[in-house]
C-alpha cells in the first residue's frame, strides 16, 4: 500500500521510523531482532537508508597509493524484502542521486519493483567525506527533481533506451525531504521552498523532514510550504538526543539549532544515561504536541537502535 494512501485512509496519527542497513559483515539477523519491539506500535512503513559507495586510499609498500572503493552499508533491497516478508510492513528504500547513474537507478527501481516495494524517498545526498561538494556521476543525476522525475517516468512506462522500453508500468509513490531550518546549501527558506516545490511539481507525492528539535520551526516550515503552494503531507522527522557527543555532533553534521530549554537541560547531564532521559522526554513532548496541532504521521530517526524510540512511542500512541 502507499505512503499517501495509507495518510489518506488515517484516522489517528500514524507511527514511523527510519533504520540503517547493518555495517558490511554485520549479521541482518540482528538488525530484524533489534527493530522487533517497535511493531508492538503497528508502523506504517519503515525506511532504510541507501549508501553511496566512497573511496580509500590504500598505500602499497612501494609507497604508491591505490584508489579503492568500499560501501560500508549495502544491502537496501535484501533488507527491504526481509522486513516486509518478516513483518507484513511497506519497506521504504531511499533512493540517492549521487553515486548513481541514470542506469543503476533503472535498475534498483526494476528490482525495487518485483520484489513489490511501492514506496521510495528520492534523495539527492550528500558529497563524499573526502569531496567538500556534491558533484553527480557522469550520466547521473545533478537534482533530486530529476531523480523523482525519473522515477514517474518509470511509472508512465518510460524507459532510458527504446529498446528497454516494453510498456510495463511500475507504481511508485515519491517521498522527498523537506528541511524545516533550510538545506544547509541553500542561500535562503524562500530559495529552498521554491526547489522543494519543483520536486513535487515534478510528481512528489508526500515530504518527510530533516529532524529538528523546536516544533515552532516545523510549524512556521509547513506554513510556509503551504503559502508556496505545496499541498502533499508533510511528515516531521524527529530523533531523541541519546549521547554526549550528539550535543555539538547534531547541530554541525545536519545544520539544525538546539531550543535553549533543552540546551539548559542537556547543560546539566553528566553522562549518556542522563542524556538518553533528557533526549526522550524531550521528543516525547515534541511528538505529542505535533499530534495535538493534527499531525498526520510521526516518523522517527532511530539509527537502528529501537529503546529510545520505544520508549517515545509507548508515551504517545
Amino acid at each position: 500500500m502507499k505512503i499517501n494512501e495509507y495518510i489518506q485512509q488515517a484516522k489517528e496519527t500514524l507511527f514511523s521510523y527510519e533504520i540503517l542497513p547493518p555495517l558490511k559483515g554485520q549479521s541482518l539477523k540482528d538488525l530484524l531482532e533489534g527493530i522487533a519491539p517497535l511493531m508492538e506500535f503497528k508502523p506504517q512503513f519503515v525506511d532504510v537508508t541507501y549508501h553511496r559507495e566512497e573511496f580509500i586510499y590504500k598505500k602499497h609498500p612501494n609507497g604508491l597509493l591505490e584508489k579503492v572503493s568500499t560501501k560500508k552499508r549495502p544491502g537496501t533491497v535484501g533488507i527491504c524484502a526481509a522486513i516486509m516478508n518478516r513483518f507484513h510492513v511497506e519497506a521504504v528504500p531511499h533512493l540517492l542521486c549521487g553515486g548513481f547513474t541514470k542506469e543503476e537507478t533503472e535498475n534498483a527501481l526494476i528490482d525495487l519493483n518485483f520484489i513489490g516495494v511501492q514506496n521510495v524517498l528520492a534523495l539527492r545526498g550528500d558529497a563524499p567525506k573526502n569531496e567538500g561538494k556534491f558533484t553527480p556521476e557522469p550520466n547521473g543525476h545533478e537534482y533530486t527533481t530529476d531523480l523523482v522525475k525519473q522515477i514517474i517516468g518509470m511509472n508512465n512506462g518510460k524507459y532510458l533506451h527504446e529498446e528497454t522500453e516494453t510498456g510495463f508500468h511500475t507504481d511508485f509513490c515519491v517521498g522527498v525531504a523537506g528541511y524545516p531550518e533550510k538545506h544547509f546549501e541553500a542561500p535562503s527558506m524562500k530559495f529552498d521552498l521554491k526547489h522543494l516545490k519543483e520536486k513535487v511539481d515534478a510528481g512528489a507525492e508526500y515530504i518527510v523532514t530533516q529532524m529538528f528539535f523546536d516544533n515552532q520551526k516545523f510549524f512556521d516550515f509547513e506554513k510556509k510550504a503551504r503559502e508556496a503552494g505545496i499541498t502533499i503531507p508533510i511528515i516531521p522527522g524527529l530523533k531523541p538526543i541519546t549521547t554526549l557527543g550528539q550535543i555539538s555532533m547534531l547541530p554541525r553534521t545536519f545544520f539544525l539549532d538546539l531550543p535553549d530549554d533543552l540546551m539548559d537541560e542537556l547543560e546539566k547531564c553528566k553522562t549518556n544515561a542522563d542524556v538518553k532521559q533528557v533526549g526522550i522526554e524531550w521528543a516525547i513532548q515534541q511528538s505529542k504536541e505535533l499530534v495535538a496541532n493534527g499531525t498526520q504521521v510521526l516518523h522517527y530517526y532511530t539509527m537502528s537502535k529501537a529503546d529510545a524510540t520505544y520508549r517515545i512511542a509507548k508515551e504517545v500512541f
